[in-house]
């Protein structure tokens, strides 16, 4: 792993409300991998699995977060000429559609009901496409528990606000024909299914319950999911240089304030995480200020400054 892509991974890793330090530690050098694995294609193609819906939000809407992390990759994949498909359920079609709104390049928006024959359906469609998926990046993303269904970290049920996007990366007696990223915060997310269970039951409050069961063939955990996202970016961007100043076009603070101006005015994505204003329309991110999300954009695209 190059040493900007490990400084990369570092920022990116920074604690917020919990000690993630040993999840981290344990997924270290899977973002080259996944970057790696697409820098290296020769004719990707990305989809991006997004969206946490809040029943009891105010109003019932999906999380912010995940949703700049889509923004920013989907920008820097389009502008440099990799196709993006954007895959949401229909609670969180809405809060998808307005970042989608505000990206300069085009992108593909796929939107399946709350169901496993929905997600199944597309999936097929997926496959027999023209142009089939090379790559598939789940970022903050709620996969089934121990029980076999999707929990919010307090350990309640969701159910019925949340599609099993799982199916798009594993089931039975089906092998996925695209190589799958897991990107999130919280181990109850798409891709912490490859955490070892006694880590996640010590450091995660109702790990027992909520930890993820699906796996991804790599796995970015970071403090807050979106950082995961923007660290995937860059990393990629470090791989290709002869693609680093499209990817990183709109890799910005104006971009940053833009996509969650968007999904908070536009598409009513709320911040759960806040305990003062729960649920409610802001402009913040896990608890933390923009400005605090654009700090992190900033100090990866430094570490890209740097001599390799």
């Amino acid at each position: 792993m190059s040493s900007i892509i490990a400084q990369i991974e570092h920022i990116a890793g920074q604690t917020v409300r919990r000690d993630i330090s040993r999840l981290v530690a344990f997924a270290r050098g899977n973002l080259a991998l996944a970057a790696q694995s697409i820098a290296e294609h020769p004719a990707p193609h990305v989809g991006i699995v997004c969206g946490f819906f809040v029943r009891h939000g105010e109003p019932p809407s999906p999380e912010t977060d995940g949703l700049n992390g889509m923004g920013q990759l989907a920008a820097g994949l389009a502008e440099a000429g990799i196709p993006v498909t954007v895959i949401t359920d229909a609670p969180c079609a809405k809060a998808a559609w307005a970042v989608i709104e505000v990206l300069p390049g085009e992108v593909d928006l796929q939107v399946v009901a709350v169901s496993a024959v929905a997600v199944r359906r597309l999936r097929s469609q997926l496959e027999a496409a023209d142009r089939p998926l090379t790559h598939l990046i789940a970022i903050e993303r709620c996969s089934f528990g121990a029980d076999g269904k999707p929990h919010r970290e307090h350990g309640w049920d969701i159910s019925n606000d949340t599609a099993p996007m799982e199916y798009l990366f594993q089931d039975d007696g089906w092998t996925p024909g695209w190589k799958t990223i897991g990107i999130g915060d919280g181990c109850n997310e798409i891709g912490m299914g490859v955490l070892p269970k006694e880590l996640v039951e010590s450091d995660v409050p109702n790990g027992k319950l909520i930890a993820a069961t699906t796996p991804a063939d790599f796995l970015i955990v970071s403090g807050v999911a979106n950082w995961g996202a923007y660290a995937l970016l860059g990393a990629i961007a470090s791989l290709r240089p002869d693609l680093a100043a499209r990817l990183l076009t709109h890799f910005n603070g104006a971009m940053e304030r833009a996509i969650l101006k968007s999904a908070v005015e536009l598409g009513q994505a709320i911040d759960d995480s806040r305990t003062d204003r729960l649920g409610q329309l802001q402009m913040t991110i896990d608890r933390l200020p923009l400005e605090d999300h654009i700090r992190i954009i900033e100090q990866i695209a430094a570490a890209l400054d740097e001599p390799a």
